[in-house]
C-alpha cells in the first residue's frame, strides 16, 4: 500500500466530544482510551521518517523525548550535528544515525555548543531527501533543516534557543570577554536564521504552554501544547518521610540553587543537593551545616531520594521540569517559583505550592506556608496527578498529532510519493 493510499484509508482519528479544553498533553485533555504503542507503529510503519535532534552527546529530557518518539516510529533514521557514539547507542543504532560534517572536527562532541555559529550550514547539508514525514526535536537548533517538497515537518520545540532569545543577556554576563565579543557579532545572524527557519515547519509542538507562548513570541507562529514524557512509572512513594528538602540536577546559574541554600540556612532546615555542574564549587561555599552535597548518585539512590524528601524545592525556571514530576510521582509535593513549566506542573493545594519572586524571602515563606500545612498533602493523590504526565500519555497525544498532519497533507494538492 502506498504512503497516499495509507492516508486517505486512515482519516486521522476525531477529537473525542467530550475532551476538556487545553494542552493535548495535560490531564484531562484525551478523554477516549488511549492508544497503544503497537497500533500506533502498525499505523505509521509505511512511512520513510527521519528524526533531527541537535546532538547526541549525552542524556536530557530532550533525548528521552527522541527515545521514546522511536518507540512508535522504530524504522525513523535519527539525524544530527553530532554525536558521542557511546551515548547516541543508547537511543538509536549506528546504521540508522546520520550525523553532520561537525563530527569531523575534532573535540566536536565536548565542545559542541561552540559550533552554534556554523550550525545553520551543517542543519542545510543533512541530505532528508526521500523521508515522507520529518521531527524535528528543537532547543539546540533543529528545525532549520531544508525539508523535500511533499515532505511533513513537525517541530517538537522543548524551547527556542534561550542563548539567543530570553537568555541572550544572562548568557553573555556570564561569558569571558572573548565569547561577549564573539557573541555580539554572530547572535543577531543567528536570531534572522532562526526566524526564517520557522518558516519551514509545517507544525509546532511545544512542550508547554510557557514555551508555546515564546515560540509565538519569537516565530510569530502557533503551537500545540503536549507534555514531554516522564517515566512516572519508575518512581514510587514509601512509607517513611525524612526531614530534608531536596533540589536536584545540574549546577547551573538558572535553576538557582543558590535561593534553595540561602533559604535553608535561614531556616536551619536541612537541604540534600544531589548532581554536580559548573557552579559547585560556589554553592558549597553558601552552604551552612544543614546543607548536604551528595553529588552524582545511582537511580536508586535518586528514587529515595525523592520518595522520603519532605518537600522538594525548584527556585529556578524550566521550559517544562522533569524533576518536580519525578518528584510528584514519589508523592512528595513540590515548593516551585510560579514561572514556567511550574504553574502546569504543580498544582496549588494538591501537588504543592508557588511562589511568586525570585527572591530568599519569598522562597522562606513559601517553606514556612508548606510547613503549616503539610499534614494537608496526600501522598496518594499527588502521585496520582503525576501519573498524568506518563510516557503513554505522550505517545498518544503526540501519535495523533501527527496523523492528523499527515492526513491533512495527504488531502493537499501535493502528496506523498
Amino acid at each position: 500500500m502506498t504512503i497516499e493510499r495509507e492516508i486517505t484509508a486512515a482519516p486521522p482519528l476525531p477529537a473525542p466530544a467530550d475532551a476538556a479544553p487545553g494542552a493535548a498533553g495535560e490531564p484531562g485533555a484525551i478523554a477516549t482510551p488511549l492508544r497503544g504503542e503497537d497500533e500506533w507503529r502498525a499505523r505509521f510503519a509505511g512511512l520513510r521518517v527521519a528524526i533531527v535532534h541537535y546532538w547526541l552527546v549525552g542524556p536530557g529530557g530532550g533525548e528521552n523525548v527522541v527515545k521514546t518518539m522511536l518507540r512508535i516510529f522504530p524504522q525513523a533514521v535519527v539525524h544530527t550535528l553530532v554525536a558521542d557514539p557511546d551515548y547516541s547507542r543508547t537511543i538509536v543504532p549506528d546504521e540508522r544515525l546520520r550525523t553532520s560534517f561537525l563530527q569531523k572536527v575534532p573535540g566536536a562532541a565536548r565542545f559542541h555548543r561552540s559550533l552554534l555559529p556554523v550550525a545553520p550550514m551543517a542543519l542545510e547539508n543533512l541530505d532528508l531527501d526521500g523521508y515522507d514525514l520529518i521531527i524535528s526535536s528543537e532547543s539546540g537548533p533543529a528545525k532549520g533543516i531544508m525539508p523535500p517538497l511533499g515532505a511533513v515537518h513537525v517541530c517538537y520545540c522543548h524551547s527556542p534557543m534561550r542563548y539567543l532569545w530570553d537568555q541572550y543577556h544572562h548568557y553573555r554576563r556570564d561569558a569571558s570577554a572573548l565569547k561577549r565579543l564573539v557573541l555580539s557579532i554572530t547572535v543577531p545572524r543567528l536570531r534572522l536564521w532562526d526566524v526564517g527557519s520557522a518558516l519551514r515547519v509545517d507544525r509546532f509542538v511545544a512542550n508547554s504552554r510557557y514555551v508555546a507562548s515564546r515560540i509565538a513570541r519569537y516565530y510569530r507562529r502557533s503551537a500545540e501544547v503536549i507534555y514531554p514524557p516522564v517515566e512516572v512509572d519508575d518512581f514510587a512513594t514509601s512509607p517513611e518521610v525524612d526531614d530534608y528538602y531536596l533540589i536536584t540536577g545540574r549546577h547551573v546559574s538558572y535553576k538557582r540553587v543558590d535561593l534553595a541554600i540561602a533559604a535553608c540556612n535561614r531556616l536551619g532546615r536541612r537541604l540534600v543537593i544531589t548532581g554536580q555542574g559548573p557552579e559547585t564549587a560556589a554553592l558549597r561555599k553558601l552552604a551552612g551545616p544543614t546543607i548536604e552535597f551528595v553529588g552524582q548518585c545511582s537511580f536508586a539512590e535518586l528514587k529515595l531520594y525523592y520518595a522520603r524528601a519532605r518537600a522538594f524545592l525548584m527556585p529556578g525556571e524550566e521550559d517544562f521540569g522533569i524533576a518536580p514530576v519525578e518528584a510528584m510521582a514519589s508523592g512528595r509535593p513540590v515548593i516551585a517559583y510560579a514561572s514556567g513549566g511550574a504553574t502546569e506542573t504543580v498544582v496549588p493545594g494538591l501537588s504543592g505550592l508557588h511562589f511568586a519572586e525570585q527572591s530568599v524571602d519569598s522562597l522562606v515563606a513559601a517553606i514556612e506556608a508548606f510547613e503549616r500545612d503539610e499534614a494537608s498533602f496526600d501522598t496518594a493523590a499527588i502521585r496520582s496527578h503525576a501519573l498524568s504526565f506518563s510516557r503513554e500519555r505522550f505517545l498518544d497525544s503526540f501519535a495523533r498529532f501527527v496523523d492528523a498532519a499527515l492526513a491533512a497533507r495527504g488531502t493537499a494538492a501535493s502528496t506523498f510519493r
